[in-house]
């Protein structure tokens, strides 16, 4: 199984960006997407989820509003679509995959992800 996410880079603030988590190895119908940052001297935090199988998405309060969860099922990858980007969201950006038949909204732990991605870094200049 692999995630191989990209499309990090360096951005203003006020710009955009799009992350993709390109998925293999297995199939995700059943799991549920997420992804999650980790900035320097930071613990990692929960960002969006989403079921593969789509249907409901949720965020962290932090980016609701600024950030879009997407998957392209053809494709076999996930999407985190961030507007209005501020310095705060300036993190290495990880995508991971859950198995969890868990209600969305509780799948906000590190722990509760199976599968995890490389990580792409986002900077957001001020």
């Amino acid at each position: 199984v692999q995630l191989q996410a990209f499309g990090g880079g360096l951005v203003q603030a006020g710009g955009s960006l799009r992350l993709s988590c390109a998925a293999s190895g297995r199939t995700f119908s059943s799991y549920v997407m997420g992804w999650f940052r980790q900035a320097p001297g930071k613990q990692r935090e929960f960002v969006a989820a989403s079921r593969w199988s789509g249907g409901r998405t949720y965020y962290a309060d932090s980016v609701k509003g600024r950030f879009t969860i997407s998957r392209d099922i053809a494709e076999n990858t996930v999407y985190l679509q961030m507007n209005s980007l501020k310095p705060e969201d300036t993190a290495v950006y990880y995508c991971a995959a859950s198995s969890s038949s868990l209600i969305l909204s509780t799948l906000r732990m590190r722990s509760q992800y199976d599968y995890w991605g490389q990580g792409t870094l986002v900077t957001v200049s001020s």
